[in-house]
């Protein structure tokens, strides 16, 4: 007897492993209920943001090493025109901010400091531009995912209200299912705290080559420029 008691425990296990080991992703997702709609929308729309302002910030933030060597170049020979021409031609952050910069030489550099601190900030807002919804996913989704699980909570108890029948399985059964919202909220609120501070962090570098290329700018400036 006792030995038939253990090998039918044995089998229960076996299967239980077994049907547990066959879900799918995708089954596993669906068991999360209503509340996995939102935060697969916020899950998709994390990796878009993340994506879209990484190649916005490659492609505007790039400083090609011999641009601010050639501009000082150009501008200390009094060759303003070439100067603006090859600001023109980077179509980056810093060659729209360093056309304005040239093309208010002749005004005192306390003007100029001033127009290439006002397009500083212009280009870098632009750059930070849909950020700011990256935050608001960090910070949403976690907690949508906690209300998943309360919601789910609640209905299974309401459910053993209404039948009487309080068993393990049962409450098993329904908190794995519900758990599987706090944990797509809290992944989705981990991908998108990270991709935030990762693009921030890129912005924060290109500030700085901007703040050294500025000074540089400037540094040339105070020299006397000959004109051609």
């Amino acid at each position: 007897m006792i030995l038939l008691q253990a090998q039918t425990a044995v089998d229960s296990v076996a299967t239980t492993a077994a049907s547990a080991s066959g879900i799918s992703l995708f089954d596993l997702v669906m068991k999360g209920g209503w509340v996995m709609i939102p935060l697969l929308l916020m899950f998709f729309a994390t990796l878009f943001l993340i994506i879209e302002r990484w190649l916005a910030i490659n492609a505007n933030g790039k400083i090609e090493n011999s641009f601010i060597d050639n501009m000082k170049d150009f501008v200390q020979q009094g060759n303003i025109k070439s100067a603006e021409s090859l600001c023109r031609n980077q179509r980056s952050a810093a060659g729209r901010i360093f056309e304005k910069a040239v093309g208010r030489i002749g005004y005192t550099i306390k003007d100029i400091e001033s127009t290439i601190e006002n397009a500083s900030q212009i280009e870098l807002a632009r750059l930070e531009s849909n950020l700011a919804y990256l935050g608001v996913i960090a910070g949403i989704a976690p907690m949508l995912g906690f209300v998943g699980t309360i919601s789910g909570i609640i209905n299974i108890f309401y459910s053993i209200s209404q039948s009487n029948d309080f068993n393990i399985s049962t409450i098993a059964s329904g908190m794995y299912e519900k758990m599987v919202t706090s944990g797509a909220g809290l992944i989705v609120g981990l991908i998108a705290y990270m991709g935030y501070h990762m693009l921030n962090m890129k912005i924060d570098r290109l500030a700085l080559k901007l703040q050294a290329g500025a000074f540089d700018f400037l540094d040339v400036l105070q020299k006397p420029i000959t004109s051609r």
